[in-house]
């Protein structure tokens, strides 16, 4: 499966913005789908995931109760809303599709297909 990402830009704090991923090759409804987000000399980092069903989501703690992720496997698509923008999640933000449908969904290299970033900035 192929994953792009976009919808990244340049916002102000406390601004929302929506970033969504679209696959192609396969339908991601057998697939747990994931955001990460990478800053700059900085390790990639775990933000949200979804389950297989959509009935299960998973957020670190820098992100709960901002972020929410969602899927839409009718458009091969997973989404993230993001909310309440803090100048610290600048990132590149990447999706990412794993095969295994249980187990610690932060860990990174558990995912098996990943797509190219898109950059949000936020700007204090």
């Amino acid at each position: 499966v192929q994953l792009q990402a976009s919808g990244g830009g340049l916002v102000q704090a406390g601004d929302s913005l929506s970033v969504s991923c679209g696959a192609s090759g396969r339908t991601i409804s057998g697939y747990v789908m994931g955001w990460f987000r990478q800053t700059p000399g900085k390790e990639r980092e775990f933000v949200a995931a979804i389950n297989r069903n959509g009935d299960s989501r998973y957020y670190a703690e820098s992100v709960k109760g901002r972020f929410t992720i969602s899927r839409d496997d009718a458009k091969n698509t997973v989404y993230l809303q993001m909310n309440r923008l803090k100048p610290e999640d600048t990132a590149v933000y990447y999706c990412a599709a794993r095969v295994l449908g249980y187990g610690d969904f932060s860990r990174i290299h558990s995912y098996d297909y990943w797509g190219q970033g898109t950059l949000v900035t936020v700007s204090s």
